[in-house]
């Protein structure tokens, strides 16, 4: 009964139904490429006018990409009879069960429009945002893109974001770089600090102004504790701080300075 039924289907429509099959892939491959042409033109057209930064370029194409390929798979199934305003109607229906499935979809997308108009960061931005640090490299339609320093790949929701403290340090034009070194109790600390200070200024990109800090941080038991601290940009962040660890080392090292040693506490017999 079922093989008569197939035969019959497949002698009376199979050439219908295949020729509607091979439209509909035709018109997704075509479709798709439409859609990732009229994207890149419009990154392009952006990127040419320069009046709209990458942050803002990316949010728009992908708001467009997905407008578009709504339209292709609605066309799609137009192809295969089932009609627009009955398929409309159908997510309608259903919207009452999964609203709730999408609520978090629509919040993160809600928040993504928000950043958009307060502009906490931009896309090359080195922030710490919903719990990651990193460096935008992307502000997407419901999350945001950033790269980890160990260069992890991390997608953080935008609601995330935007309900969580964001610190960016790429706001301003310099960045301070903690390091902290320990001179014995028998070291002249000034002229440890003195030392410091100008080996770390050599530093290469270390800012002139304001000068690196080199202070006493506290006194500890094996000698006075130093907080050295230059400043730079954020692009030089790192180099700064291993290079002003090895400038503690050489600087220490060649001016004959003792390593700090725990004094031994003497017990009365």
């Amino acid at each position: 009964m079922n093989t008569e039924v197939i035969w019959n289907f497949l002698s009376t429509q199979g050439a219908d139904f295949g020729l509607k099959v091979l439209g509909a892939i035709a018109a997704w491959i075509v479709g798709r490429w439409l859609i990732g042409l009229v994207t890149s033109l419009m990154g392009k057209a952006f990127a040419r006018g320069g009046k709209v930064d990458a942050t803002l370029s990316n949010y728009l194409q992908s708001i467009v990409s997905v407008v578009l390929n709504i339209i292709l798979v609605l066309a799609i199934l137009d192809i295969f009879g089932v009609r627009t305003t009955s398929f409309a109607a159908l997510l309608a229906g259903a919207g009452l069960a999964i609203g709730s499935a999408w609520g978090g979809l629509l919040s993160h997308f809600a928040a993504g429009v928000f950043m958009q108009v307060l502009r906490p960061y931009k896309v090359g931005d080195f922030v710490s945002a919903g719990g990651t640090v990193g460096t935008v490299r992307e502000l997407g339609l419901f999350g945001t893109t950033i790269v980890t320093p160990d260069n992890v790949v991390t997608i953080v929701g935008n609601n995330k974001v935007f309900s969580d403290n964001i610190q960016n340090f790429s706001t301003l034009p310099y960045r301070r770089v903690d390091c902290t070194a320990k001179v014995a109790n028998s070291v002249n600390v000034q002229d440890a600090i003195a030392l410091l200070k100008t080996a770390v200024a050599a530093i290469p990109n270390v800012a002139t102004s304001p000068a690196p800090d080199v202070e006493i941080l506290q006194f500890t038991p094996e000698g006075p504790l130093l907080c050295v601290r230059p400043y730079t940009h954020t692009d030089h962040y790192w180099q700064v701080y291993f290079d002003t660890h090895r400038a503690v080392v050489s600087t220490f090292g060649a001016a004959g300075f003792p390593v700090p040693e725990t004094p031994v506490a003497h017990r009365t017999l």
